[in-house]
Formats: C-alpha cells, structure tokens, sequence
C-alpha cells in the first residue's frame, strides 16, 4: 500500500473538517442551557421580560459565532485544494 503525499493531505483535511464541525455541539449545548436559564428567570419574574430577553439573544449570537466559525473551516478544508 503506498499512500503519496497529496492523498495523506486530503485525508488529513477530510479529519480536520469533521473536528472542525463538532463546534457545533458547544455552541447548541451553551444555547439550550442560556434559553432553559432565561425561561426560567422570566417564569420567576415576568416583569423582567425585555431585558431577560435581550440579554439572552445577545448571548446566543455570540454562541453561535463559534459554531459558525467551526463551519467555515470545515467547508475550507473541505473543498479548497491545498495542492493546487
């Protein structure tokens, strides 16, 4: 079995693209967990609804950059030639 260089690349790139994608799972995890929290706080005080829900929207945003960001390196490793 002789594996060239390039072929060891792309499997490389291939493993790294299905890493990459499990960013996701954190970023859906945190998500649940902040919309649990916020439901929970808006079912104690229903006054605070605004801004429990400003708060909790703005944080999911940014939790969702990380999945994002995980999705943009695995499409990279996946369909861009690193050997031309």
């Amino acid at each position: 079995m002789n594996i060239s260089g390039s072929d060891l690349i792309l499997a490389f790139s291939a493993l790294g693209a299905g890493i990459a994608s499990c960013a996701g799972i954190g970023a859906g995890m945190g998500q649940g967990i902040a919309a649990g929290h916020a439901a929970t706080a808006i079912g104690r005080n229903p006054g605070c609804k605004g801004d429990v829900t400003g708060t909790m929207l703005l944080g999911m945003a940014i939790a969702e950059t990380t999945a994002l960001y995980g999705l943009l390196v695995a499409l990279i490793l996946l369909f861009v030639k690193p050997l031309g």
